[in-house]
């Protein structure tokens, strides 16, 4: 494949589609199960307050790749991401109700790079947070 978006066609400042991902339980559960990442934080709320958390958390990991499917989805190619990081700055704290939680992603193009690649810079939010920090992707662009 090869990413539907020109680097001709983008600037500094494109901003990319913005997305909203919910998470509840069921999904730490199979995200769990595919990643092998059982830490009890993840889906058992007894033992993640006893740790000092306020309630189940969604895994990091989880919460990176929620995020760079903005990109992903921009490009038409998971293969145009070629280098991608974050911090991790507040966790994605998922109740036990009907809604879970919602992670919110926006991103833009921070800078045109050679060999047809852009930096893009996300912004990842749940419950009015900034969850992850310094998350940059540099993408390949046709």
């Amino acid at each position: 494949m090869t990413a539907k978006i020109a680097y001709a066609d983008v600037e500094v400042g494109t901003e990319l589609p913005a997305q909203s991902f919910p998470v509840d339980r069921a999904t730490l559960v199979k995200y769990a199960g595919a990643s092998g990442d059982f830490n009890p934080i993840h889906w058992n709320e007894k033992f993640a307050v006893e740790v000092g958390l306020p309630d189940v958390i969604a895994h990091g990991m989880f919460t990176m790749a929620e995020a760079v499917r903005v990109v992903t989805d921009w490009t038409g190619d998971p293969a145009a991401v070629v280098e991608y990081g974050v911090r991790f700055t507040k966790p994605v704290v998922v109740p036990n109700d009907a809604e879970g939680a919602l992670i919110e992603v926006s991103g833009k193009v921070a800078a045109k790079l050679d060999d047809n690649r852009v930096r893009v810079d996300l912004l990842a939010t749940s419950a009015g947070q900034k969850v992850l920090g310094m998350s940059r992707a540099v993408v390949r662009l046709g």
